[in-house]
């Protein structure tokens, strides 16, 4: 009983450690660990139950080989566990009459400190047997399995997996198999307390080397090339012992060339353009960091000789930006579909006169991850079944959109492209570490 404070409050000092030396400071191997298993430990105990509560299902089954873990497991494993070990098969046990929850292993070993083995292989030569033997031990109303259609980390169990677990159960316990999609989402993407915490420093890291790549100690005009940003940034995340968990992307837009495609703004951008004085710089980026993610795209303007701020023209088409982030996030609701916020924000945003693109995603564990779809990029009229889920609270979000208006000073259209984490909870709709408002300004003079 006297331990919870203890570890509490070490979960505390390394939230003050990360910020002690300033907004990068990043946690040793070590404290990683430490935090991830706390954090681990909090959703076991704390959110699993609730869960499995809310999507009514008592009993859930997740089965993985080494190297061909689902998606769902790799969130489960504990820090010194980098993958499964042989066939890893858990087993969740919700009795909420008693208000219990067991967390066992038909493994070999303990999964850390959460998951206990329940499996000795003397005793039972036969692991699936043993997987039998204790859902009939405890006789649940259902037996969940990750398998689902249209949700791509909900659906981790293999074919063949599927195929020796329904050969195992006997006739009356196959029949109780039921798609533990609902569960499978929850767990992926509902935020507890513990983690908005560190996600908070997170999305700070991101921006710093945001910053600092949008500057001169990064760019010289008329030599720096967009990829040498990309690349930069890169080995920025590698140096500070972080990974990316998707390749950056740094574009251009400027007064001589007509406005690309999005496709074309991404994919097919050229990759080595060189970055001249007058251009406006996007950029795409994200980081992994104590099983978070984060996902950004932010502007810059690399200023001309006698300038001293980004010209007006371009701060009030920034502003467009910035005015359907807040129409889009003031239709937020608890239970409404991704598609009723996309097609109401949409409607709003071209009331106003504006020419408003929405392609919001889950974020979090995941980059691309499970939960409300709020449109896709090619698909602003809707996105089936997936944008069909509800919003639910203590959910992170990347706000992923753009906003296209005319400059006439430059004669053409400018697509401001924004994306910053979000997070929806029982209070309304937050930034999760603030987002940007203006465009950062490259001195090279």
């Amino acid at each position: 009983m006297k331990l919870k404070p203890i570890v509490t409050t070490l979960f505390t000092l390394l939230l003050l450690f990360m910020y002690a030396e300033g907004t990068s400071q990043i946690l040793s191997e070590r404290e990683r660990a430490d935090m991830r298993n706390e954090i681990l430990a909090d959703r076991f105990n704390n959110l699993l139950p609730k869960l499995m509560d809310e999507t009514d299902i008592d009993m859930w089954l997740v089965i993985s080989r080494e190297y061909n873990e689902d998606p769902v497991m790799r969130t489960m494993l504990p820090a010194r566990w980098l993958n499964a070990r042989r066939r890893t098969i858990l087993v969740f046990y919700r009795n909420k009459e008693k208000n219990t929850i067991e967390k066992l292993a038909v493994a070999r070993y303990d999964v850390g400190k959460n998951i206990q083995s329940a499996w000795d292989k003397e005793k039972q030569p036969n692991q699936w047997q043993r997987l039998v033997e204790i859902i009939q031990e405890r006789n649940p109303e259902k037996i969940a399995v990750n398998f689902s259609e249209h949700f791509g980390i909900a659906d981790g169990l293999v074919h063949t997996d599927f195929k020796e677990l329904k050969e195992a159960l006997p006739g009356f316990l196959e029949s109780k198999i039921v798609s533990a999609e609902p569960l499978a989402i929850a767990w992926i993407e509902t935020r507890t307390e513990k983690e908005m915490q560190l996600y908070n420093s997170l999305v700070q890291v991101t921006h710093d080397i945001i910053d600092e790549a949008f500057s001169s100690k990064v760019i010289t005009p008329g030599e720096t090339t967009t990829d040498d940003v990309v690349w930069w940034m890169r080995q920025k995340v590698t140096d500070m012992g972080l990974e990316t968990w998707f390749h950056p992307t740094v574009d251009v837009q400027r007064s001589n060339e007509a406005l690309k495609s999005h496709i074309e703004s991404f994919s097919k951008a050229k990759q080595d353009e060189i970055i001249r004085p007058g251009d406006l710089l996007h950029c795409d980026f994200g980081i992994t960091y104590i099983t978070l993610n984060t996902d950004c795209q932010q502007h810059a303007y690399v200023l001309k000789k006698g300038e001293t701020k980004v010209p007006e023209f371009l701060a009030e088409a920034f502003k467009t930006g910035n005015r359907v982030q807040d129409i889009f996030t003031n239709n937020f609701e608890t239970g409404k579909t991704g598609n009723a916020i996309l097609l109401e924000s949409l409607a709003e945003g071209k009331d106003e006169g504006l020419r408003p693109s929405i392609y919001t995603h889950p974020l979090g564990t995941y980059g691309h991850s499970s939960g409300t779809t709020l449109g896709m990029w090619d698909s602003q009229g809707g996105v089936p079944v997936n944008g069909d889920y509800p919003l639910h609270e203590n959910t992170v979000y990347a706000i992923e959109l753009n906003n296209t208006t005319y400059i006439e000073e430059w004669d053409k259209d400018v697509r401001i492209m924004l994306e910053e984490a979000g997070f929806w909870g029982p209070n309304g709709f937050r930034y999760v570490n603030g987002r940007q408002e203006e465009i950062k300004p490259i001195n090279t003079y």
